[in-house]
């Protein structure tokens, strides 16, 4: 079983600059309505920030109101402030100098409405500009993500078959799905409230030193404090997470080999061990998760304890220059709403610290995936063959697949139209790996392959690959219903012409046991059908196809024997005028070929029909032997 984990991605980018300009330019597309976010941002932000500074001025009408009403009318403010200082009440007249009241006056009420309503028209132009912006940012994200996705779905039909051979499954998908995914909710988390928290904190960064630069001075020391501890709880807590997402790919990889092999793990009774191995890998999920998620928690509650110090210092230094006349009340109370702005999106620039990390990560890795080599182009004037007649033959080919390890070497072999070529040996020989050459699933190292005499290299893939039908050991349907399946390389097919092959192949008598007949709709694993049943709907499939030249990768390995006999005699009619490859453990399938390869280490080591190999007692005979007579020997031994 492979492990084929679709887990987080790792969480940290090694090139961040090259990622960050390749994501820039995936979303350049819409780098006018990103600049209109920032337009937008900015106006928001400035309203925001602009708000407080003005609910100040309410503060200190409603206070001048207060102190109005308290002192005697018929002076005036300047006289009020003389007679304090002279009759030596020097603390009260500095703070009555620093606010503008007029004795025996109360709360000027139509003042104190125009400012309040000023506020809340400002606090309502920033709620629509944040809303637009937040929808103008997700169109362009989502744009991106559309874009990237198309662009690894292309990528992936021009990847060659190694790729595949050489990752996982599941390492695939991940980049495909989990990945994007992934970088799509960075995205939107993260680019606009990055804009929006340097642009508060410049903002109210202006808005302190204006109203005092003392108090600024006790704000701004929280900076270099809470860079620090940003920083140092973000080294202690990467190393946590690393181990997080390594432990959920290991858990995913286990679920998905447990369910997909769940049979195996039943019949030899080994669900005690995959519940132990699944216990014993979730107990480290939870013990990596948990630190994980403790170190990273600890940066808000440091932020807040750091904003706490500050709003203390702020109250007492603001305090004492009120006391002093040099600010109003309503300053201090601005500038304490300032000191929070102020904190917070520093905190939320350190919280986004990690999710930004695992964005660019994940970006990283989907770019390697579109960076990848590609297979080969197609040749720019490409052969063609209208109608093939089915010559094929294997000239001095070679082939590895890792450059250390031969595999094919200098094979010739020669299929003449309508034959039947057979081909055996014992695992590993290189049977299947005849087909994949064939197909150009891989390119050859040395030699040619050519059909009636072109070269296969000269012919586009879809050209060569359209004159082919190929039914696979393992057999694949996909969601959608029979008829659908049946007709998936004809799609014009009419109904008698799917009918008729689906009686030809006896897939025919299984449809109409079914309670929609040919309209039934299958899941994407087939589950509705047997083994046996999906691999005779492959096998009908390739028929209808109607290809010149046939392949059948173990075909009817999955099916009961009365069936391969059915099997075998709707093939041994529309095999008729075809050429036809069979790959076949089971010989009994192919004493009716025109001619039996026998392949040994990647060699042609036997050649001719069944009964001529027979009478060599060769490589063929030992095959043969070991296969239809070894029972036989086994009891005359035990007697």
């Amino acid at each position: 079983m492979s492990m084929h984990g679709r887990g987080a991605p790792p969480g940290r980018a090694l090139h961040v600059r090259a990622t960050v300009g390749r994501l820039a330019g995936v979303m350049r597309p819409d780098a006018g309505k990103l600049a209109l976010v920032v337009l937008m941002a900015i106006g928001a932000v400035g309203l925001t920030v602009a708000a407080p500074r003005i609910l100040g001025a309410a503060t200190d009408v409603i206070f001048a109101g207060v102190i109005g009403r308290m002192t005697p009318a018929g002076v005036s403010r300047d006289e009020l402030i003389a007679g304090l200082r002279a009759s030596g009440q020097q603390q009260q007249a500095d703070l009555l100098s620093g606010m503008s009241f007029v004795p025996g006056q109360g709360v000027d009420t139509g003042r104190l409405a125009g400012i309040l309503l000023t506020v809340l028209a400002l606090y309502l132009v920033a709620f629509l500009l944040n809303w637009l912006q937040a929808r103008l940012i997700a169109a362009a994200v989502q744009r991106a993500m559309y874009t990237l996705r198309r662009s690894v779905q292309g990528k992936l039909a021009r990847l060659p078959m190694a790729h595949f051979h050489d990752h996982p499954r599941g390492e695939v998908l991940s980049r495909v799905t989990n990945d994007i995914d992934n970088l799509a909710q960075t995205l939107n988390q993260t680019l606009t409230q990055i804009v929006v928290s340097v642009l508060t904190v410049l903002g109210v960064l202006v808005m302190m030193i204006s109203i005092s630069p003392a108090l600024a001075v006790v704000a701004v020391v929280s900076v270099p404090l809470s860079a620090v501890i940003t920083v140092l709880v973000a080294r202690r807590s990467q190393p946590q997470f690393m181990a997080q997402w390594n432990r959920t790919g290991a858990l995913n990889a286990h679920i998905e080999e447990m369910f997909t092999g769940h049979e195996v793990v039943t019949a030899f009774g080994r669900q005690d061990q995959a519940k132990a191995t699944f216990d014993a890998t979730n107990t480290e999920l939870y013990e990596a998760s948990r630190r994980a998620q403790f170190v990273s928690g600890l940066i808000m509650p440091l932020m807040m304890f750091v904003s706490n110090l500050v709003y203390v210092a702020v109250a007492v230094v603001g305090a004492l220059q009120v006391a002093s006349g040099l600010i109003t009340i309503g300053s201090v109370q601005a500038f304490v709403q300032y000191a929070r702005q102020f904190s917070q999106p520093l905190g939320q620039l350190g919280g986004m610290l990690n999710l930004l990390q695992s964005g660019l990560a994940s970006a990283e890795r989907v770019f390697e995936l579109l960076d990848a080599p590609e297979q080969s182009p197609d040749p720019a004037d490409p052969a063609r063959l209208p109608t093939a007649r089915g010559l094929v033959a294997f000239e001095d080919v070679s082939f590895r697949y890792r450059q250390d390890t031969p595999l094919i070497e200098h094979l010739d072999l020669r299929a003449e139209p309508g034959q039947t070529v057979a081909v055996v040996g014992p695992t590993g020989a290189g049977k299947t790996t005849l087909v994949n050459l064939l197909l150009r699933f891989y390119e050859l190292d040395g030699g040619r392959i050519t059909i009636d005499g072109v070269d296969i290299a000269a012919m586009t893939r879809d050209e060569l690959r359209g004159h082919f039908g190929m039914v696979l050991q393992d057999p694949w349907v996909f969601g959608g219903t029979i008829r659908e399946n049946l007709a998936y390389g004809a799609p014009d097919a009419g109904e008698d012409e799917i009918v008729a092959v689906a009686r030809a192949t006896s897939v025919d008598h299984v449809v109409r046991s079914l309670p929609d007949g040919y309209d039934t709709v299958l899941s994407d694993d087939g589950s509705a059908l047997s083994a046996g049943q999906k691999q005779l709907v492959t096998i009908a499939r390739a028929q209808l196809a109607d290809p010149e030249i046939l392949i059948l990768d173990e075909a009817t390995s999955s099916v009961d024997t009365r069936t391969e006999v059915l099997i075998q005699q709707a093939m041994n009619r529309l095999r008729a005028g075809r050429t036809s490859f069979v790959i076949a453990h089971r010989l009994s399938t192919i004493r009716d070929a025109d001619l039996i390869l026998v392949l040994e280490d990647g060699r042609v080591v036997e050649q001719g029909d069944h009964e001529a190999l027979l009478a060599a007692r060769g490589h063929y005979w030992e095959l043969y032997n070991a296969q239809f007579t070894a029972p036989a020997v086994e009891e005359e031994v035990s007697r």
